[in-house]
């Protein structure tokens, strides 16, 4: 793939005009991704301390102007349903005799799909909808990375044992496929690209703009590069780029960076309950071929999580000789001294997977928060200049465990909108409310409404029993169909208690051979970031932090994070006894800090764009 640096370059001095916009900047050719291989394990065998960075100084090459780029449409974020917005775009356009109609869709993945983690079954309806032929065997750019679903099995899990229990009709997967996320989204890129859509892999934004004097999105600026660990620019540095559109959709993605600014600034969450969340940890294993059961899907609840802990675990058989394999672990779960990513390994040496696992490599690793408060959690999603999309928004119907379907619905709704108001003659702000009439009479609005009181049900008295008890009823005989909503009692962070009202849980040391340390897994992970610049973990004051968090939590960001970033070490010159660290350079990107930190004060924000992990086949 073409640097950063020679993109610019191609940005610059380009094309073609705008269609509907009227600017005299010049357009960009579009820039084509790299298929991604598999990455070279980076074996990591220490972590890498940053410190906190000064405030940039109010220097001139700071200050500068950037370049600008003016396009018919903006998207941020190029996953499913970023990538289907564009698509049903472009699509539009081209059926309309309007081939000069601009799409750029950036993404801070140095390489489409490098950032894309998921289970994953997916339900073909949007696909089907999107790219009809998209798995005929008449096509020959048809999506071959396909499993079809052989066979359901649902277990509940004791500490040694697996009691098939019924499984609801939404988890029935008949029709559905095994996927590596991953691969689609790059296979989904090479389609967009066909018709026209500029794709720009390693260009992070990390700031909105606005049209001045009025509150409407213009479009997004991508951040500064090659900026020193001191804030100040370094010779390789190059000031950021702004993309200018009437409308700028934003698939960011869980708990997006830019998003969390938009639903503050204009009030999205009014009308809605505070978003919860869950971590999603992933392997993907090559296993012996007497072990594999080519397209049985597996589910799993009970061990290793305790009763008040919603998650759930999954073992899908897919390729040849392939396992995906994880553990999702709600984000409100109470002990601070639970964690995620050792939950998931001492998963592993259950009966249940362990014979599956048995002389089998685990070869990928990747980790993901996702959004799982479902109807009642969707914010508004329509602003003036543009919309939320996907993950972003919350679209994933836990009970189904799926959401890539609902994603890429959204960005196929999204689309269709946008070019319906940018056909219009009206030049004024352009506000999607054509979107939000469309949502709430799709598949989508249905889907979620049905199951809205599933997730928040596993809060009540009974704990883990009595929300499968009532989950079952609704399932089977309410199937939403009742004029209460259930509501989530509470933010993640909030139902953290303190170490003084829980009881301590030790953790089984990693064999080796089928649970690892976090440090080999984050090797597999490819991640990897630029030491010197600005920590992009912010944390206004890494003292005051440890002054609050470490008495009354005693470590818990070390312990939620699936990637050893932040830790306490032992300091003798502090006047607790430990320093708070972040090692930024080990970031996956699974936002998880920013949400269950108790004070709220990690402020997860993009690094240098191409950075981050390259994964493979998640």
């Amino acid at each position: 793939m073409a640097s950063r640096r020679t993109s610019a370059v191609l940005l610059r001095c380009a094309a073609r005009p705008s269609t509907f916009l009227r600017y005299s900047r010049p357009a960009a050719h579009r820039l084509c991704h790299n298929r991604f291989q598999q990455p070279v394990l980076r074996q990591i065998t220490s972590l890498r301390s940053f410190h906190t960075s000064p405030c940039r100084p109010n220097m001139a090459p700071l200050q500068g102007e950037r370049e600008s780029n003016d396009v018919d449409v903006v998207i941020v974020g190029g996953g499913p349903s970023g990538l289907s917005a564009a698509i049903r775009l472009k699509q539009m356009a081209n059926e309309a005799g309007n081939e000069d109609f601009r799409v750029v869709l950036l993404e801070k993945a140095g390489d489409m799909g490098a950032h894309i983690v998921s289970g994953a079954v997916i339900n073909p309806s949007a696909l089907n909808e999107l790219i009809p032929d998209w798995n005929s065997s008449e096509n020959p750019s048809r999506f071959e990375g396909v499993t079809a679903v052989t066979s359901d099995r649902m277990r509940f899990l004791t500490k040694k044992s697996a009691f098939a229990i019924p499984g609801p009709p939404q988890m029935k997967n008949h029709g559905n496929y095994i996927i590596s996320l991953n691969e689609m989204v790059k296979w989904l890129a090479e389609r967009a690209e066909e018709l026209g859509v500029e794709i720009y892999p390693g260009f992070a934004a990390s700031e909105i703009l606005y049209e001045p004097g009025i509150e409407a999105v213009k479009g997004v600026a991508t951040n500064d590069f090659g900026i020193g660990r001191d804030g100040k620019p370094k010779p390789s540095f190059e000031r950021g780029m702004e993309f200018r559109a009437r409308v700028t959709l934003f698939a960011e993605g869980c708990h997006g960076s830019l998003t969390k600014q938009l639903i503050k600034k204009f009030d999205l969450r009014q009308n809605s309950q505070p978003q919860t969340y869950g971590l999603g940890l992933k392997e993907v294993w090559e296993i012996k071929p007497e072990n594999f059961v080519k397209g049985q899907v597996s589910h799993a609840l009970g061990w290793p999580l305790p009763v008040d802990t919603y998650g759930g675990s999954w073992m899908y058989h897919f390729g040849e000789n392939k396992v995906s394999l994880g553990l999702v672990v709600g984000l409100d779960y109470p002990n601070p001294y639970l964690s995620p990513y050792s939950e998931f390994q001492r998963m592993k040496h259950h009966p249940f997977f362990a014979k599956v696992l048995e002389g089998g490599k685990c070869f990928s690793y990747g980790a993901r928060a996702l959004s799982e408060g479902g109807f009642q959690s969707i914010p508004k999603v329509a602003f003036p200049g543009g919309a939320l999309i996907g993950d972003t928004a919350g679209f994933l119907n836990v009970p189904k465990i799926k959401g890539v379907h609902s994603s890429m619905k959204s960005g196929i709704l999204a689309a269709e909108s946008t070019f319906k108001a940018l056909s219009a003659k009206d030049r004024g702000t352009v506000m999607l409310y054509n979107y939000e009439e469309s949502l709430k009479k799709s598949s989508i609005w249905k889907e979620l409404k049905e199951v809205r009181n599933m997730r928040p049900s596993f809060h009540s008295p009974l704990k883990l029993f009595g929300g499968i008890m009532y989950s079952g009823l609704e399932a089977y005989i309410l199937k939403g169909r009742v004029p209460w909503t259930l509501k989530h009692p509470q933010t993640d962070h909030e139902a953290t208690k303190t170490v003084d009202e829980v009881k301590k849980i030790e953790y089984p040391k990693p064999d080796g051979v089928l649970s690892f340390d976090i440090l080999t897994n984050v090797s597999r992970t490819g991640t990897n970031h630029e030491e010197d610049q600005p920590v992009h973990l912010r944390v206004p004051d890494w003292d005051k932090h440890t002054e609050k968090e470490w008495p009354r939590f005693k470590g818990l960001e070390n312990r939620f994070c699936p990637a050893g970033v932040y830790e306490y070490v032992e300091d003798a010159t502090k006047p607790l006894g430990v320093r708070f660290q972040i090692n930024a350079q080990n970031c996956i990107h699974c936002k998880t800090c920013d949400i269950k930190a108790p004070s709220q004060d990690i402020n997860w924000t993009t690094p240098q764009g191409g950075e981050g992990p390259k994964y493979f086949m998640t």
